[in-house]
């Protein structure tokens, strides 16, 4: 079975998987880090996609640790 052109990497042409990847978030002052965040990832050049609903979570975990001005967080995504 071919591969449709959404499975396939628009970079480099390798197959995009389901994964896991660490999620990093420079604010300056301080430096966000979230392990285990579920991902689109590229199998060959490893490019990562992260989807609307989860992008959204990551920007209310952003803003909660700008909020309580830590200087590093860093948690696993629940």
């Amino acid at each position: 079975m071919k591969d449709s052109p959404s499975d396939l990497c628009p970079l480099c042409g390798g197959q995009k998987l389901p994964g896991k990847v660490t999620f990093t978030a420079d604010l300056g002052t301080s430096l966000v880090v979230v392990r285990r965040v579920d991902a689109t990832v590229c199998s060959q050049c490893g490019e990562e996609w992260i989807d609307e609903a989860t992008a959204l979570r990551l920007e209310k975990v952003v803003s909660e640790a700008r909020a309580q001005h830590r200087e590093v967080d860093v948690t696993a995504f629940a």
